[in-house]
């Protein structure tokens, strides 16, 4: 019987670290590869996993899991999942999200690369509606799925306000929509440089938002597929989510200063922005979400802008001298 390689490429070379002998693997090309990056989240992956093995029935697809320099390698729990689901474990040194993701790309052999963060969960039907969007969607190359939170925990709540109120409002008349975010994207194979990759490995956080400005800049937005849902499920506590906060609003710095010298607006004016924190007022008052909600995530927000304008601040003198 056939067997599915899982690659490794921490060291020399590419060493083959285990194979999996229960699956019988189609030759055939597959019309999804999904890529998802993974950081000593294996918890959460195995979640993610679970929600892609209920799209077996729908379009061909292949799930490409970058390890990217884990403390540990990806353990049984999810190696396991190689016997029900066209799996590839691949293990680099650590190098951040944007390099992984290349890594994925590299190896992929879908028409439509999928990029997934392992902390999601793909909703029933996703890969059904986005191949059918797709399908009836030829003047594009980019899609933005539908994004959501998991309301029934908390935290969950706070992002689920954020996704609703972000995509509500950076949603274009056409049906395209200002903003892109690699929890739930999809582009065509045909739109990317393979060995290049898509993201500049340079940008340790905000890579998304780099990938966006790039795209405006050659003239084309994602289109949005409303219909095809992936779930951010966040499984931190609110201390644990204003830390990566504030880690993340350091490092997205330099990536937000390559984006500033762009020809293209990507950041909402301070008008928008009082205007979009309204509109999650209003979303709020949903009894699954709840005005609770709404202070978390004001909160988060104005503690990454408090960062990033010391960040700011710490490096002007920098520059003048």
């Amino acid at each position: 019987m056939p067997s599915y390689m899982v690659q490794s490429d921490v060291g020399e070379g590419i060493t083959n670290e285990y194979m999996v002998e229960d699956q019988t693997i189609s030759t055939t090309t597959p019309l999804f590869s999904i890529v998802i990056a993974a950081y000593n989240d294996w918890a959460a992956l195995d979640q993610c996993l679970r929600s892609i093995s209920q799209e077996m029935s729908g379009p061909s697809f292949e799930v490409i899991v970058v390890d990217d320099g884990s403390n540990q390698a990806a353990p049984d729990v999810i190696r396991q999942w190689a016997r029900s689901l066209p799996l590839n474990i691949v293990r680099q040194s650590h190098a951040g999200i944007s390099a992984a993701r290349n890594r994925g790309i590299q190896i992929s052999k879908g028409s439509i690369l999928l990029f997934v963060d392992a902390d999601c969960r793909v909703q029933k039907s996703c890969l059904l509606a986005l191949a059918e969007t797709i399908a009836g969607s030829s003047q594009h190359n980019c899609f933005q799925l539908r994004l959501i939170g998991d309301s029934s925990k908390f935290v969950g709540r706070a992002e689920d306000l954020r996704l609703k109120s972000l995509q509500s409002h950076l949603l274009q008349s056409d049906g395209r929509i200002r903003y892109l975010n690699t929890a739930g994207f999809a582009i065509r194979r045909t739109s990317v440089n393979i060995e290049k990759g898509l993201f500049d490995p340079l940008a340790l956080r905000a890579e998304d938002t780099l990938l966006l400005a790039n795209l405006m800049e050659s003239g084309e937005l994602p289109l949005f597929v409303a219909n095809a849902t992936v779930q951010h499920a966040i499984g931190l506590s609110i201390a644990r989510c204003l830390l990566k906060d504030v880690r993340s609003a350091l490092l997205e710095g330099r990536t937000y200063d390559v984006i500033a010298e762009k020809p293209v607006k990507i950041r909402v004016t301070h008008r928008e922005r009082l205007s979009v924190l309204a509109a999650m007022w209003t979303i709020a008052g949903q009894r699954s979400i709840g005005r609770s909600a709404w202070f978390v995530l004001v909160s988060r927000q104005t503690l990454q802008r408090i960062v990033s304008f010391c960040r700011a601040c710490l490096r002007t003198p920098l520059r003048k001298l």
